[in-house]
């Protein structure tokens, strides 16, 4: 269950990192108003939706990056724990035999 949850949480930060950068082009433009000037409002709208996918696209990439560097990481970790632990079982001398 431990490694489920641990991939599951990896999987889950490209989704969640795009979602955060779209929320924060949100928040820093609010309108198009804010984004061009009132002159041009009215003609933004398809330019905002585009910058707010190419925000996200952006967020999921740096998400998807994260998660493979993680991934590997922890990959590599788990590994050198195993190789410690069968090393180890291999070095102690079985009952009865001389050493």
């Amino acid at each position: 269950m431990k490694i489920f949850i641990r991939n599951l949480v990896l999987c889950a930060l490209p989704l969640l990192f795009a979602m955060g950068a779209g929320y924060g082009f949100t928040r820093i433009q609010g309108s198009c108003g804010a984004m061009v000037g009132a002159l041009f409002a009215a003609k933004c709208a398809g330019r905002q939706r585009q910058y707010q996918a190419r925000f996200q696209l952006a967020g999921a990439g740096f998400g998807m990056v994260l998660a493979a560097t993680l991934g590997t990481w922890l990959e590599h970790r788990r590994r050198r724990a195993v190789q410690r632990t069968t090393s180890a079982v291999q070095r102690t001398p079985l009952e009865g035999e001389p050493s």
